[in-house]
């Protein structure tokens, strides 16, 4: 008897010290995930429900970070397929917004002059800098992510939208995929290369057919 009160014990005294996750915090993870997915595939409804689930999630915390975190990923996960300008979202929040979220809205938008660079991402550090090129960013989004800030800052070469569309190309991402072949296209249209401007709208068909 004494030998089963004590395992009784042991077992109240181990759930007692196991932390257990927050629901809101896996739901807005996973939500946020799903978001990306979708919104890079260009399942765009999908992509809205998604995102409003997570931001919801996240706002039952009252805390303006983590709102913050999911508005300011949209609006990167948009930069990236360049539906570009200002963080829309983030705005009302920017009051209550830590300097390292009202920099990353900043080159977000393209508006690289005043941003202290060392407060963004690691991975975006140098590009704000000007001390790196759009390959040197390791992870495919947030490569496609600084094409679009560069791309609203006006410094993105002309090889740096050859570096955008392969880089979405290799991930599947229809949406970006679609965007920035539209950028070349217009590129190829101005200079007078009608067949690469041919070759570039016959790939916007193969990647718009379903």
């Amino acid at each position: 008897m004494r030998v089963a009160a004590l395992g009784v014990a042991v077992l109240l005294g181990a759930c007692a010290a196991k932390t257990v996750e927050p629901a809101w915090r896996g739901n807005a993870a996973g939500a946020l995930d799903s978001f990306t997915t979708e919104y890079l595939a260009g399942n765009s409804a999908l992509a809205a429900s998604d995102f409003a689930r997570a931001r919801s999630e996240m706002a039952s915390t009252g805390r303006f970070d983590m709102v913050a975190h999911a508005e300011l990923l949209r609006c990167a996960v948009k930069t990236a397929s360049l539906e570009i300008g200002e963080c829309a979202g983030f705005t009302p929040l920017a009051p209550d917004a830590t300097p390292a979220e009202r920099a990353y809205a900043a080159y977000l938008a393209g508006r690289f002059a005043g941003i202290d660079a060392a407060l963004l991402p690691p991975q975006h550090q140098a590009i704000a800098r000007g001390s790196a090129g759009l390959s040197s960013v390791a992870d495919p989004l947030s490569r496609l992510v600084a094409a679009g800030a560069l791309m609203q800052a006006g410094r993105l070469a002309p090889a740096d939208i050859g570096v955008a569309i392969e880089t979405a190309s290799s991930q599947g991402w229809r949406r970006p995929l679609l965007t920035w072949l539209g950028v070349a296209a217009q590129r190829a249209r101005a200079v007078g290369d009608a067949a690469e401007l041919a070759r570039i709208e016959r790939r916007i068909a193969l990647v718009g057919s379903k």
